[in-house]
């Protein structure tokens, strides 16, 4: 199991076309990925969930994964998000 903890830093948070991606990203491992904020643990493969933790500005979340392919899926998804991508 490998974690991360990053911070969200682009304007509108991760919602909508910025979770989006995420999503699409985290869908292309084969490992159990998680997002946690504030220790609430959600599927990082589920729009809904990711959605449903309300991650804003400046938010920390840790990024969490549990596989074969863990240590990509969390460099990936960090690397995402540190990214212009989300602007």
């Amino acid at each position: 199991m490998v974690s991360s903890e990053v911070t969200i830093n682009n304007q509108v948070g991760l919602h909508a076309r910025p979770a989006t991606f995420f999503i699409q990203k985290a869908n292309e491992f084969r490992a159990t990925i998680w997002v946690e904020k504030d220790e609430r643990r959600v599927n990082a493969k589920s729009l809904l969930g990711v959605l449903s933790l309300g991650i804003v500005k400046g938010t920390a979340i840790t990024l969490i994964a549990d596989g074969a392919d863990e240590e990509e899926a969390v460099k990936a998804l960090s690397d995402l998000i540190s990214s212009e991508l989300f602007e």
